[in-house]
């Protein structure tokens, strides 16, 4: 059954953008040929890190939305792990989260649509009336 990952990692702040393009381009070809599919590269760029990691201040941070398997997801860790200029990184499974986001979403409109119009003076448009 294939669930949706996002993969977030942080990079080395010198890392050379070729090397970057290399590590993600890798990345990729191992989601694909395990069956999986790449549904978005974001680059976020260099940021400053909450907190100081192998002695470094600054990163450059890539977010991977993933669609596969588990073994999948275990596979680009390990290979995340071994990757030296990796500093950090973080898998969040977000298909359970957007279902239920979209199940509230439902609801809430089903509620608009049964809830009738309010018919009161302001919701009309015209000013409440005073009354002293």
């Amino acid at each position: 059954m294939n669930r949706t990952y996002e993969l977030m990692f942080i990079v080395r702040p010198d890392m050379a953008e070729e090397d970057q393009d290399k590590l993600i381009s890798t990345l990729e070809s191992a989601v694909t040929s395990t069956g999986g599919v790449v549904k978005n590269v974001e680059r976020m760029g260099k940021r400053r890190l909450a907190y100081r990691v192998r002695k470094f201040n600054d990163g450059i941070y890539v977010l991977l939305t993933v669609e596969g398997s588990g073994g999948l997801i275990h596979e680009l860790e390990r290979r995340l792990r071994v990757t030296e200029p990796v500093i950090k990184f973080l898998t969040v499974r977000i298909d359970e989260e957007q279902k239920r986001l979209d199940k509230i979403k439902a609801i809430r409109d089903a509620r608009r649509k049964a809830a009738p119009a309010p018919a009161t003076a302001e919701a009309a448009g015209e000013a409440p009336a005073v009354t002293a």
